[in-house]
């Protein structure tokens, strides 16, 4: 659990690269420049953990592109002390960025030998983000509703209890799409109940998998 200076200067150049590719938000810069994202991967990946590039983590996931996370931090428009719902833990860097910039995150992660690695590593770092093992397309009606909900994996459909658990006057991010490359759509839900969508780009992500919870 070593963070290093050489390890904070790395940081601080990713940062500045994400920042010139068009990333504005200072707090999503701050949280990004905060997280010591080599100790999120595999030893033999260290040497490249702050190459803005996503990289395997186990049971066929990634952790993301740092820009990515940072995009779709954005994107999200995160207040202090919001509920965020997070449809894919992963290795649990997104879940930091976004508690880094103050949301109380709850968390799902279908992926069961992820799940329980995660969950102990976040926690051993210190963060608080609720971990939950389960189907993500269900959400967590239990917490419902959530201010935000983000999708970290590609989405062929949004799950209608998704969208019910959303919050009037909230946001859900998904990477939208079934193919290779998917479409970055923020939907808003008015205060009416209404449905707004936006399309802010294409991006790839490994798929969001459907129904039961895997081992």
């Amino acid at each position: 659990m070593v963070d290093t200076y050489k390890h904070k200067g790395m940081r601080q150049k990713l940062v500045n690269g994400i920042r010139n590719k068009g990333i504005k938000d200072e707090r999503v810069l701050s949280a990004i420049n905060k997280i010591p994202r080599h100790l999120f991967l595999d030893s033999s990946f260290l040497q490249f953990a702050y190459e803005d590039k996503p990289f395997p983590i186990g049971s066929g996931q990634t952790i993301s592109q740092p820009y990515t996370v940072a995009f779709q931090s954005e994107l999200l428009d995160i207040k202090k002390g919001i509920k965020v719902l997070e449809i894919g833990t992963g290795s649990g860097y997104q879940a930091c960025v976004l508690e880094e910039m103050g949301a109380k995150v709850f968390s799902i992660e279908r992926q069961k030998k992820l799940f329980t690695k995660t969950k102990a590593f976040l926690k051993k770092l210190g963060y608080q983000s609720k971990v939950f093992y389960g189907d993500g397309n269900k959400g967590l009606a239990t917490f419902a509703p959530f201010d935000r909900i983000l999708i970290t994996a590609a989405a062929p459909e949004i799950a209608d209890a998704l969208i019910e658990q959303l919050k009037p006057g909230g946001i859900m991010v998904v990477p939208y799409g079934d193919g290779k490359v998917q479409s970055m759509i923020k939907i808003t839900k008015k205060e009416s109940g209404e449905i707004v969508k936006e399309d802010y780009g294409h991006f790839s992500f490994v798929p969001l998998l459907k129904d039961k919870a895997n081992d």
